[in-house]
């Protein structure tokens, strides 16, 4: 599966076309990719469903689903498919890709460490990452290392920031919502 984090760095994809062909004999070097903050994916989400080719939540959360939107809509307007936002594609769905990169929503605070969470709610968690199989250990409700490595294997495998934190978008993914998460 392409990483989602690529979505918002592909916005240089436009840039690299401009380049002249002498210039690209040479790879390309390599570029930071800065994933799109939680509204900029809702606004794209959105416009995919203006397109008639998303059906899913319109949630913030890059997943399989706004990625084969996204090819769809790519297709049909005769598009470089990618399944990644770059500057064709944004204009074509008539946004702004500064507005996207910007559009930052404040920062929430950082969630309590998940050790201090209350059994039953890392139990929901592993058996929730059990069911989508990132997790093959007990579900004890012990947020060990192998509970760990399995919420951070999950982000990347759905696009999100794989910081290993119980934030609201991994919660989401994970199909729980955050009243899920009871601490001590």
């Amino acid at each position: 599966m392409r990483c989602s984090a690529l979505l918002a760095g592909t916005l240089l994809a436009g840039l690299v076309a401009a380049v002249p062909a002498v210039a690209q004999q040479n790879p390309p070097p390599l570029a930071y990719v800065q994933p799109l903050p939680t509204q900029a994916v809702q606004a794209v989400q959105d416009k995919l469903r203006q397109a008639g080719v998303y059906s899913g939540h319109i949630d913030g959360v890059w997943g399989v689903d706004s990625q084969a939107a996204l090819e769809q809509f790519q297709q049909s307007h005769q598009l470089q498919v990618t399944g990644q936002l770059n500057q064709a594609t944004a204009a074509t769905l008539g946004l702004d890709p500064n507005t996207l990169v910007m559009a930052q929503a404040p920062a929430a605070p950082a969630p309590p460490p998940p050790d201090q969470l209350r059994p039953s709610s890392v139990q929901a968690i592993q058996s929730r990452l059990r069911s989508a199989g990132f997790y093959n250990g007990p579900v004890d409700g012990v947020w060990g290392q192998g509970t760990q490595v399995a919420i951070v294997q999950f982000q990347q495998a759905r696009g999100l920031q794989p910081n290993g934190q119980l934030n609201p978008a991994t919660i989401t993914a994970l199909g729980l919502t955050p009243d899920v998460l009871a601490y001590r």
